[in-house]
């Protein structure tokens, strides 16, 4: 039986959800679990999830329809009772998917036993349970295992923060001579005419402690880059700029980012730098590849779709990014999920054309990617739900090994000692929030 059909035989006992409004949670992140955190959150709002009530595990290249699929059944038979009526309340599922169809990596849907929630003010526990005998409830009636779920898990109290990991990171599969000899043969392979743009990648791997958790790693990326989507889904910690995309009663909203600088020393340097990116023809012909592919993947499930008549910058603590909004009305109904299937990879993280950008990044990048760059997010009963792609971010493995990622669009003008600098520059928050 694989991990689908164990999902979906499990899939048969309904779900029974329960939502109520609290006073306070505050502070979030305190009351994860720091060995097995599911955390979704930007300018501290967001939820946090505890325990496990099931998991839907997929892989291939139907890892997203697969889980998709067993979501839609588990949320069609739920007897859901929501007082609260946000953005991530009632059902809800944590998820990250691998980036590659031929990944070792397994995706993954955590459905948790609790779940905790801050936005626009107001605060929600929601608990979730099997329950074997829920379908012998009379229709409209209280469930009684609805009941029995309030009694599962309390809400924790805050815990005491802890010191950050001590990480010491070393180059994995490609060390930096051979990263650089990769871009210079992308380059040469655009100049040729195979293609117009590919993202390659290198990781840097570490060992975790076992005595440390890791609410204090995904603290520090809450602080120190709030404007971000921080999160937490099966080991994968991180905090990505880029919203792959949003799904929120028939609204549909997408962030793409190509492009980008280190910031200046100064106020004036900072400026200037900024300047130079919204100008450098480099920069601006990678934006508009990833823009297009957004829109392209996008557009046929819209009724409209608009982007920003020009990239802004993006101002993040250590670099400026080309950024473009997307925003637009569902056209078919389709749902997060749906979309994330459509639109994963973006050129922003695999490159244009698509197809031969990943043959080309598979052959010259050296190492299976896992689940970095991949949809990470979370996912609702009715299918809405918020998904980012997994950047600056890092997966922490069963035996403590710890792997992290960074990567650069390579187009016909990249320099390969350009492009491993701007490699540093992207892995320092993930480097920095594990105590490097």
């Amino acid at each position: 039986m694989t991990n689908t059909d164990a999902a979906r035989e499990r899939s048969r006992s309904r779900l029974v959800v329960r939502t109520e409004p609290v006073d306070e949670l505050a502070p979030l992140i305190p009351r994860a679990d720091p060995r097995h955190p599911l955390l979704w959150m930007r300018r501290g709002e967001g939820i946090v999830g505890l325990g496990e009530t099931l998991r839907i595990e997929t892989s291939g290249v139907d890892r997203v329809d697969d889980a998709a699929a067993v979501w839609t059944e588990l949320a069609a038979d739920a007897d859901v009772d929501d007082r609260v009526g946000l953005p991530g309340t009632g059902l809800v599922a944590f998820g990250a998917f691998a980036f590659a169809d031929d990944s070792a990596s397994t995706s993954v849907l955590v459905v948790p036993e609790l779940v905790l929630g801050r936005r626009d003010g107001r605060a929600w526990v929601t608990r979730i349970a099997l329950a074997e005998d829920a379908s012998d409830d009379e229709p409209g009636a209280p469930s009684e295992a609805v009941a029995a779920a309030s009694d599962l898990l309390a809400i924790p109290e805050p815990a005491p923060r802890r010191r950050i990991p001590r990480v010491a990171f070393e180059p994995g599969a490609v060390p930096p001579e051979r990263y650089e000899a990769a871009v210079a043969e992308a380059v040469g392979r655009i100049d040729g005419g195979e293609l117009a743009k590919v993202v390659l990648a290198r990781e840097l791997v570490g060992e975790l402690h076992e005595e440390d958790g890791l609410r204090a790693t995904i603290h520090r990326l809450a602080e120190d880059y709030p404007d971000t989507w921080v999160f937490a889904v099966d080991g994968l910690i991180g905090a990505s700029p880029e919203t792959l995309v949003r799904v929120d009663h028939g609204t549909v909203s997408a962030r793409v980012l190509a492009g980008t600088s280190a910031r200046g020393a100064g106020e004036a340097s900072d400026r200037e730098r900024a300047t130079a990116l919204t100008e450098s023809a480099k920069d601006r012909a990678e934006h508009a590849l990833a823009v297009a592919s957004a829109v392209k993947r996008l557009e046929p499930h819209t009724a409209r779709l608009d982007a920003s008549p020009e990239p802004f910058t993006l101002q993040l603590p250590n670099l400026w990014h080309l950024a473009t909004d997307l925003k637009g009305t569902l056209g078919d109904g389709s749902t997060a999920l749906d979309l994330v299937r459509a639109v994963h990879p973006t050129a922003a993280v695999a490159g244009t054309p698509r197809r031969v950008a990943l043959d080309v990044l598979a052959e010259l990048e050296g190492f299976d990617r896992g689940r970095y760059a991949g949809p990470v997010g979370w996912v609702d009963g009715d299918g809405d739900g918020e998904w980012a792609i997994a950047l600056r971010c890092a997966q922490v493995e069963a035996d403590g090994t710890v792997r992290a990622y960074a990567g650069c669009g390579i187009v016909h003008d990249s320099v390969p000692a350009d492009e491993l600098a701007e490699t540093v520059m992207k892995f320092r928050p993930i480097v920095e929030a594990f105590g490097g």
